[in-house]
């Protein structure tokens, strides 16, 4: 039995899940998700506990039994909390500027690079040293923070770039003379 998909997942009060065929709504304060489930994994609802169980013991479909029991989960999280990612920047002359749904940044390329913020997502800047993605997807909060990341990688000497807060970044030590 996976130990994570025999977890029974508990609903908080004011999210609503249902369940309709191979389709799980789940809906909250701070919005609605849907998502499809395989055919192989069961899902049942008893009162304020969702349960997943699935069809056989064919390795891949253990596999989907996890993955699913975390999928509707973070689906539940996200509607009743949210989830946040905070990207920090580092650089000289490195500027951020948000207006309406665009996000400019100004990190140390010849041209600004613009990234239109997706639906249903909010992005707040701390000055210009920080990014915070909110959304209620884990999915696409992660998929939007790694988009941002991956515009200005952190380089290992200075640790100029973008990077996640709390990521450790090792530094490389510069060159050194003959004396």
């Amino acid at each position: 039995m996976s130990r994570i998909g025999k977890k029974p997942i508990e609903i908080p009060a004011g999210v609503t899940v249902e369940l309709n065929d191979l389709t799980i709504t789940v809906s909250g304060p701070k919005g609605k998700l849907v998502r499809e489930v395989n055919r192989n994994v069961f899902v049942s609802i008893e009162g304020n506990i969702v349960n997943v169980t699935r069809k056989s013991e064919d390795k891949n479909i253990k596999a989907l039994h996890g993955l699913y029991r975390s999928l509707i989960s973070n689906m539940i999280v996200g509607v009743s909390q949210g989830f946040t990612k905070k990207l920090n920047v580092k650089g000289v002359g490195f500027r951020l500027t948000k207006a309406g749904n665009k996000l400019t940044l100004n990190i140390g390329f010849s041209h600004p690079c613009e990234m239109t913020i997706p639906e249903g997502m909010d992005v707040d800047l701390e000055g210009n040293t920080a990014i915070i993605v909110k959304g209620i997807c884990k999915e696409k909060v992660g998929s939007f923070a790694a988009d941002i990341k991956a515009l200005r990688p952190v380089e290992p000497y200075h640790h100029y770039g973008i990077h996640y807060d709390g990521e450790k970044l090792i530094k490389k030590q510069g060159k050194t003379g003959k004396r």
